[in-house]
């Protein structure tokens, strides 16, 4: 059967109509904070206790920012969930959470929506599926997936109208906005780079999406000749753009800088704001859950999926060159078969 890709058809209209919207925050995995910094971002933070978060960035970007501006109004984390259960203890002291629940399922009843806040792509399925069968709205960190089985189930999800949202901070980095607005005084692109350290599978979602609201859809084939520490991936655009992804494990000191050459200019900008990109990503979703409408098109967030999927897919096989067209080819041409 084939069927339009998503539910765009229905009615527009907003997924949460309490004017204070009750979030839950769920899970924490190594290597990220975002438990931490993103409740703060909704309640504030006691600093005293916040001072023994183990990820240094998050107080000292948090402490850069005047209260007055800190927060994102009407929304507040009220639950929390942790894989470790200290951590949530933790967390919950730090950014003033008044629940912790033994069970990610106990919000089910208690809250408007929820965040999966782990950047593990194979976990998130499982981790968003009662949420998503109970009708709950969920936002889940980036990846969303990084295989193409799990792409195939939230496809669905999201055809069956289930309202569900993923990104990477980095699409709002402010540094990047004006190439967002418009690349004319380069030209047109044929080149461009950008970096990021940590591993392909949890951070190249990063760089993707830094650099696809610059250049847009169309990608048409991914290399990756490095290794599972150290991944140089190629990107072709139909454009003609050809886009260079480093993503190495320890390369702490180059995040997010971007490259764009162009036939009549060229320029180069860095990620410098976390605070300012995560605030605007969280706020896109209250705003989604306010209004119904999406900041961005589902098929973006499939397509970047396919990316991260044929960087993995061509790292495994020796470097080969992989046609995006041969990731969950359900997924083509505008429609669903299912």
């Amino acid at each position: 059967m084939t069927v339009q890709r998503t539910a765009a058809n229905a009615a527009v209209r907003p997924l949460v109509e309490r004017d204070t919207i009750r979030l839950a925050m769920l899970g924490m995995v190594d290597g990220n904070g975002h438990p931490y910094s993103w409740s703060a971002i909704f309640n504030g933070y006691d600093p005293e206790e916040m001072k023994h978060c183990p990820y240094a960035a998050i107080p000292a970007y948090l402490g850069k920012e005047p209260k007055r501006t800190l927060r994102i109004g009407g929304a507040n984390v009220t639950h929390i969930w942790t894989d470790d259960p200290e951590d949530a203890v933790r967390v919950s002291r730090a950014s003033l959470i008044p629940h912790i629940v033994s069970r990610p399922e106990d919000v089910i009843g208690e809250v408007d929506a929820v965040i999966v806040s782990t950047d593990k792509g194979h976990e998130h399925v499982e981790r968003c599926r009662p949420f998503v069968e109970a009708g709950i709205p969920v936002f889940v960190d980036k990846p969303l997936v990084d295989n193409e089985a799990d792409l195939l189930v939230f496809a669905d999800w999201v055809r069956r109208g289930k309202a569900i949202l993923s990104s990477s901070s980095m699409r709002y980095t402010k540094e990047f906005m004006p190439y967002r607005i418009s690349t004319s005084s380069l030209g047109d692109i044929r080149f461009a780079t950008i970096t990021t350290p940590k591993s392909w599978e949890r951070y190249g979602i990063h760089a993707l999406e830094a650099i696809y609201p610059i250049v847009g859809p169309g990608f048409v084939s991914v290399r990756n000749t490095g290794r599972a520490d150290k991944n140089v991936v190629h990107l072709k655009h139909a454009s003609g753009a050809d886009i260079v992804i480093a993503a190495h494990a320890d390369m702490y000191g180059a995040f997010g800088m971007l490259q764009l050459c162009g036939t009549a200019g060229s320029a180069f900008a860095q990620s410098q704001d976390t605070f300012y990109s995560f605030k605007t990503q969280l706020q896109s979703f209250i705003d989604y859950l306010r209004t119904g409408s999406r900041p961005f098109p589902f098929e973006e967030t499939v397509e970047l999926m396919k990316l991260v999927i044929a960087g993995i897919r061509s790292r495994e096989q020796g470097g080969r060159e992989v046609e995006l067209a041969e990731i969950a080819p359900a997924l083509q041409d505008g429609h669903y078969t299912v």
